[in-house]
């Protein structure tokens, strides 16, 4: 068996194509100046390109607003309209007319929630069932449009200090050894509304910037193996091929452990607002850094201090003057996600409280939910699978009295971090924290049986 993996693995030597500076070097200067914010990409496009793009992207997003408005005229995104029978049973169905591509019911209209500017979408937490986000509703956040990227034509690059710089194009991605991981990714400016205040009541609003998904991909360090990996390299750079040309350094310890580049999402290609068609994968990290639309990984020995781990995606301290700077991990959480706001029970009974715990830590230990809002506190059941880095789906029984009620939960993980309340978290980041908001969430259950959200310290 060693010989026949010593063999698998000279095997390997044969995929990719060996790259040349020319490869990496930026485009030639268009005489405009640049600054220091390019550092660690390639130059940003001039302002006539994107004046241009822009008014593309305005042209084609009024076309497709109009195709969204007939097509949900007549059914559901995702989804064709039939007549409907009075007794299915007496008459014939229809075949399957979805141009070979599978379809959901006409009947459901679960979709993700826009904010008016089109750059971020929510997934609806409240609708789920089980872990697994459906592709189609997995949230979704761009910083300069989504790209179309033929696949055919895309080359992801790897240099700097390495031994051989490597070329590789998704079909080469595709031959080496792969894995399938489910995971969650959450944006680390998830749930910042709800920070200081019960900020709206929709739980996608709120907190719908999470979701899990089985992805498939080879590992990051089958890749730099054989590149080769020089005497100090520390750092890799992960760029995007989109508008804004995002770019995030990663710690090589992380990219030779549990990274992997990603291609494939709930078993068939990465949805193009996910990445497509390959995006780098880092578990248990926040959602900005397992960079999109991946076409460069530039290995140095320090950090490259890009736009966005400096301006951005740092955590301001104001009870200290000072920022945390490469805050990569996101904290255990919990979410009821049955009964939220804008559901309404119908009356006393019994219900089966809901809702989802995941950390970046690992695994999810317990979870515990609370119906007096948190003077006592009741262990749920976790429902199987319980696995590392991912979406992990909690239960509890509950009798409602018919009662006002405030209901809550709270999760700790295998390491033994128990997730805070909001004002420990404020007590010690200060006012201006936007990122890494992960206090437990409360949730007001009226005597109709409206449910609101409502802020508690």
């Amino acid at each position: 068996m060693a010989a026949e993996a010593k063999g698998a693995n000279q095997d390997l030597s044969g995929i990719g194509t060996q790259a040349s500076p020319a490869d990496w070097a930026p485009p030639a200067p268009s005489g405009e100046e640049n600054c220091e914010c390019q550092s660690g990409m390639y130059p940003r496009a001039s302002r006539r390109a994107v004046l241009t793009g822009a008014g593309m992207a305005f042209a084609g997003a009024a076309l497709a607003a109009g195709m969204k408005k007939k097509a949900r005229a007549e059914a559901p995104p995702g989804s064709l309209e039939f007549p409907v029978p009075d007794d299915p049973s007496k008459v014939p169905g229809y075949r399957e007319d979805g141009g070979g591509y599978g379809v959901r019911s006409q009947f459901e209209t679960e979709v993700r929630t826009e904010i008016p500017s089109g750059v971020v979408t929510w997934t609806p937490l409240d609708r789920g069932s089980g872990i697994i986000t459906p592709s189609g509703l997995h949230y979704e956040r761009h910083h300069n449009g989504i790209p179309v990227i033929d696949p055919s034509k895309h080359i992801l690059i790897v240099h700097g200090m390495v031994g051989q710089p490597m070329k590789y194009s998704v079909d080469d991605l595709r031959r080496f050894p792969s894995i399938s991981r489910t995971m969650f990714l959450e944006r680390s400016g998830n749930s910042a509304s709800q920070r200081f205040k019960a900020s709206g009541h929709n739980i996608a609003r709120m907190h719908g910037l999470t979701s899990t998904s089985e992805w498939t991909g080879v590992p990051l360090s089958t890749i730099l193996r054989q590149v080769g990996l020089k005497d100090g390299a520390a750092w890799v750079l992960a760029e995007s091929a989109d508008g804004a040309v995002m770019t995030r350094s990663v710690p090589l310890d992380k990219c030779m452990g549990d990274a992997f580049i990603g291609y494939a999402q709930n078993g068939e290609a990465i949805r193009p607002e996910n990445g497509y068609p390959m995006r780098i994968m880092l578990p248990g990290w926040e959602g900005n850094i397992s960079i999109k639309w991946l076409r460069r990984l530039e290995v140095s020995d320090v950090p490259f201090q890009t736009r966005e781990e400096t301006s951005k995606y740092s955590d301001l301290l104001t009870t200290t003057g000072k920022a945390r700077q490469f805050s990569f991990m996101m904290e255990a959480k919990s979410l009821i996600t049955f009964p939220t706001g804008d559901h309404k029970l119908p009356g006393p009974g019994f219900y089966e409280i809901t809702g989802i715990a995941w950390t970046g830590r690992g695994k999810i230990k317990r979870v515990e939910v609370s119906v007096d809002g948190g003077k006592t506190w009741n262990l749920a059941s976790l429902q199987e699978p319980v696995l590392s880095m991912a979406h992990t789906r909690f239960r509890f029984p509950w009798v409602w009295d018919g009662q006002p009620a405030i209901i809550e939960s709270r999760t700790t993980d295998e390491t033994g971090y128990i997730q805070p309340r909001k004002s420990v978290l404020t007590d010690y980041r200060g006012a201006a924290q936007t990122y890494h908001h992960n206090g437990i969430q409360s949730w007001e259950i009226q005597a109709d049986g409206s449910v609101k959200n409502v802020h508690i310290g």
